[in-house]
């Protein structure tokens, strides 16, 4: 055999070393008896320690070192005979808290034994100390002992033990062994083993590569919150990738997740939470059914924080944010929002829904986004409860009174049907029959399980499709040329909206035009405006 990092010829010498041995007082099988009482994260962390285990040789715990935690026995001068006692230890203990552990490399032998001490085989009276030290993977091994029981706020064992994959052969190991030995248990209820950063091709990181990445060079560039949304983003059981074009992105989906914040922030200007809160039960069918989402998606990162998957943390609140809210339900809520008389129902009940999805989104991010949250919770609506910071407020609590299984049918359904009333959208504005989407009116047949669902609200459906107008028609009233879908029954037809388009809402209407003080706007418009004034 040749060193690995000289290349030169190795000579082995056989020397005397100190071992714990693995079969004594059954430690192997008392520690792989601990491996099953332990958590792993991942699972696959359990099969790798138990081989180890199992199959591995007793512990040479001994190295010979200039320098280190030193072996506390000593030998007799004239025979060799070792010779150790409690009362050795205890004095050496006392002399280490006195004048720490360098003392044992100064002080001769007799400042460490007892007064009289002799050896038991040879009557001799002069004594050497052991020159080994201790293996340093004993002094990381038994941590738990001068941290854990040495500190009253803190308790053994631990909750996790969290480190590199390497560390099955390293930390989690060694302190396996010295706790089981010592105190007959693991010195951990779970163990969690992440792996290594890589480049954005998979690569080890290396100064000579130049394919290094800074922690406090991304904080300068991207700031504190990115670094953080990236170690959330990206699953750390397996290796985890790091490159400027990952930040780009991630920067993006906080951007993304930020603006979500934002509008709702911003339509909660004239709301108070005491005053102004609609009943569950008198919102609107789309309202509850954001609630519902809500309280999908809570359940999932509620999920994904206990198991320790950050990444699915992340991946939940994007997406709820990105796809539900801001491409779906938000967008649908800016007629409410921006047309409706300030204290209607209507514009009441999409409040009360955003304000309940903001506090709880607020709550669900501050782990991550930690003075993002902070900065938003500072300007959400004063509520009975609400606390300084978002992190002394608890984790959001599940409501199961929004989840309803009718519900969660009707917003599948729904989005079924708004998926094929955008293809015919755009198919029309291909052709030139419209130019935005509220210019449409869309004629509707549905299959007829689904019609109970939708029937009577047209308005809704309008509203949903972000369309001047909506009619629910039967076969026979369909055009000819009406663009079916792959699911049976289900058709739509789009064509130019009558009336003209109202200045205030944008939305095409045949009562534009019909007050005279108001020629410009829809009748709904003119009661609002008569009614601020205007």
């Amino acid at each position: 055999p040749h060193c690995w990092r000289c290349k030169q010829p190795i000579i082995f010498r056989a020397t005397e070393q100190w071992f714990i041995s693995m079969e004594e007082n059954d430690l192997r099988k008392k520690a792989l008896e601990e491996i099953d009482r332990v958590e792993w994260i991942p699972k696959w962390g359990r099969e790798r320690i138990y081989g180890m285990i199992a199959n591995r040789p007793d512990w040479c715990i001994s190295r010979q070192r200039c320098w280190g935690v030193p072996i506390t026995v000593f030998y007799c001068e004239k025979c060799g005979q070792l010779i150790q006692s409690e009362e050795i230890f205890e004095k050496v203990v006392s002399l280490f808290n006195e004048h720490g552990a360098d003392c044992w490399f100064d002080m001769p032998p007799e400042k460490f034994l007892p007064d009289g001490t002799k050896c038991p085989e040879c009557g001799g009276e002069s004594f050497v100390k052991e020159t080994d030290i201790l293996d340093v993977w004993f002094d990381s091994g038994v941590s738990f002992a001068a941290v854990l029981e040495n500190r009253p706020e803190l308790r053994f064992p631990a909750h996790m033990y969290l480190e590199g994959s390497d560390q099955h052969r390293g930390w989690f190991h060694s302190s396996l062994l010295a706790s089981v030995g010592t105190r007959n248990c693991a010195p951990y209820e779970k163990v969690l083993t992440h792996g290594f950063v890589v480049d954005g091709e998979g690569y080890k990181m290396s100064k000579s590569l130049g394919n290094v990445i800074y922690p406090d060079e991304v904080i300068k560039k991207y700031g504190a919150e990115i670094l953080r949304l990236w170690v959330s983003a990206e699953d750390y059981r397996d290796d985890i990738r790091i490159s400027t074009e990952i930040l780009k992105r991630l920067a993006e989906a906080y951007r993304r997740i930020r603006n979500t914040c934002r509008f709702l922030l911003g339509n909660l200007y004239d709301f108070d939470p005491e005053e102004d809160m609609v009943p569950y039960a008198g919102l609107q069918q789309l309202d509850k059914w954001a609630l519902l989402r809500y309280q999908e998606v809570l359940k999932v990162v509620r999920k994904a924080y206990d198991n320790y998957e950050f990444h699915k943390v992340f991946h939940g609140i994007h997406n709820f944010c990105v796809v539900d809210m801001s491409s779906f339900y938000l967008d649908i809520l800016k007629d409410r929002l921006y047309v409706f008389p300030f204290d209607s129902i209507g514009r009441r009940s999409a409040q009360t829904v955003i304000f309940e999805i903001l506090v709880g989104l607020v709550k669900m991010i501050a782990p991550i986004l930690s003075f993002t949250a902070e900065e938003v919770w500072e300007y959400v609506p004063d509520f009975e409860g609400k606390r300084e910071s978002v992190h002394l407020e608890s984790f959001p609590e599940e409501r199961p009174e929004w989840i309803d299984e009718e519900l969660k049918n009707w917003g599948e359904t729904l989005d079924i049907i708004r998926g094929e009333v955008t293809k015919a959208l755009e198919e029309a504005r291909k052709n030139k029959v419209i130019g935005h989407s509220l210019d449409a009116y869309v004629k509707l047949t549905l299959p007829e399980n689904w019609q109970s669902m939708f029937e009577g609200r047209e308005e809704d459906l309008r509203s949903i499709f972000i369309v001047s107008k909506v009619s629910l028609c039967s076969d026979d009233d369909m055009p000819a040329d009406a663009r079916n879908s792959e699911v049976p029954g289900l058709r739509v037809y789009v064509e130019k909206a009558p009336g003209a388009k109202c200045e205030r809402c944008w939305v095409w209407s045949e009562t534009v035009g019909e007050d005279s003080e108001h020629p410009t706007v829809c009748l709904r418009c003119r009661e609002v405006l008569k009614r601020i004034g205007a």
